[in-house]
């Protein structure tokens, strides 16, 4: 089948000729792909060694798979195929795909040669999104969205209303990496909120945020494109490049309620100098949050600017199968807003260019990009 696939380092491109997935647990089933979204976490993979796909000549933890593989896993479709122990979707459904691969999926891939492992730690209590072996599908695991079919078993895929835009829907994996992040955070309703980076999981998190309840909200984006568009969601937004740096936390904290600091800040960029700021902009006994995707690099941190003042810094990692049902139930009580979901959403293209016009211009040109989808289905019968 058609695919936009990951071959080995340096080598991921278009191809007409990838493995056609099969059903063979009793409980999974193939989507038909209507769309699905390029995230930072491809960019990655993608420019630097790999971060959730095997290196070359080695296979996945959790599904003994290997390479080539379907990139992708912000994914909306159409269920077009059920295995026999399927039994919440049918033919005809339109749905979302969770697409972590843990110890619990282990099963899927039970053979002699990639015999079932000892469930690990977190995974023994519940907290399969910190698997100690966690990957993605489209990222390590099996191919993912970036292809015209894909398999994936039940209790990774989400029915949502006929009449939801199937784009949209490829939305709902990003919007769901904040909630899961508010949730964690315990976040409280009538908190201040600084969100650090304006790309699609800080605007991600604008939603979510509006999800809980929350509206005023502050966003520092050095983009413009990314700060107008947090400004039509409904924020404050701040050009840190306006300011040396020490300067524009000085600044953001002074525009807090009260005047010194934010309750909860959101690291959505990843980046020393804005691990620094979303530390620094809290209140007291305020929470840091990060929600972006580090490279494997140390940084610079002084523990005194959290103990000083009794500040929180804590990691948020993917989402759980309630977070995407939550999420999904937010979009149908009007709690967030699709048309302003929308928004997020500056192309649309084929898979055949997805390179070219997907990820490297992602890469090139952040002043005029935010979210790329892709789709296999060129005549946009499904969209």
């Amino acid at each position: 089948m058609r695919a936009l696939a990951y071959f080995r380092k340096g080598d991921v491109r278009f191809t007409e000729a990838l493995e056609e997935p099969k059903i063979v647990a009793p409980d999974e089933l193939i989507v038909d792909i209507a769309w699905c979204g390029i995230c930072g976490t491809d960019l990655h993979e993608y420019l630097d060694d790999p971060i959730f796909f095997p290196k070359d000549g080695e296979t996945n933890q959790i599904s003994g798979l290997g390479l080539p593989q379907a990139l992708g896993h912000e994914i909306s479709g159409v269920v077009s195929k059920v295995g026999p122990g399927v039994q919440s979707l049918r033919v005809g459904d339109h749905v979302v795909v969770e697409p972590t691969g843990t110890c619990r999926d282990r099963y899927r891939w039970s053979t002699a040669a990639h015999p079932n492992k000892e469930i690990c730690a977190a995974c023994k209590k519940g907290l399969y999104n910190v698997c100690s072996h966690l990957g993605l599908c489209g990222a390590g695991v099996q191919s993912g969205g970036c292809a015209e079919r894909m398999v994936i078993n039940e209790s990774h895929c989400f029915k949502i209303p006929d009449d939801f835009p199937l784009d949209v829907a490829a939305l709902i994996q990003p919007i769901a990496v904040c909630w899961h992040a508010l949730k964690v955070c315990d976040f409280k309703r009538g908190s201040s909120v600084l969100i650090i980076g304006g790309g699609p999981i800080g605007l991600g998190t604008i939603l979510a945020l509006n999800g809980f309840g929350c509206t005023e909200i502050v966003v520092s984006e050095p983009a413009l494109i990314r700060r107008e568009l947090a400004e039509k969601m409904g924020a404050i937004t701040y050009d840190p490049s306006l300011r040396p740096h020490d300067e524009s936390i000085e600044y953001l904290r002074s525009i807090a309620p009260g005047g010194d600091g934010f309750d909860y800040t959101f690291d959505c960029s990843g980046l020393p100098v804005t691990l620094k700021a979303a530390i620094r902009c809290l209140t007291y006994r305020g929470t840091a949050v990060n929600v972006a995707m580090w490279g494997d690099h140390p940084v610079s941190f002084l523990p005194m600017d959290v103990t000083k003042q009794e500040k929180r810094y804590m990691g948020s990692m993917c989402y759980t199968a309630d977070d995407f049902l939550e999420v999904i139930d937010a979009f149908a009580e009007k709690k967030i807003d699709a048309e302003k979901a929308s928004h997020m959403i500056t192309d649309k293209i084929p898979l055949e260019i997805g390179v070219e016009k997907g990820i490297k211009k992602l890469i090139t040109h952040k002043d005029q990009t935010i979210k790329v989808l892709m789709t296999p289905n060129n005549s946009g019968e499904l969209c």
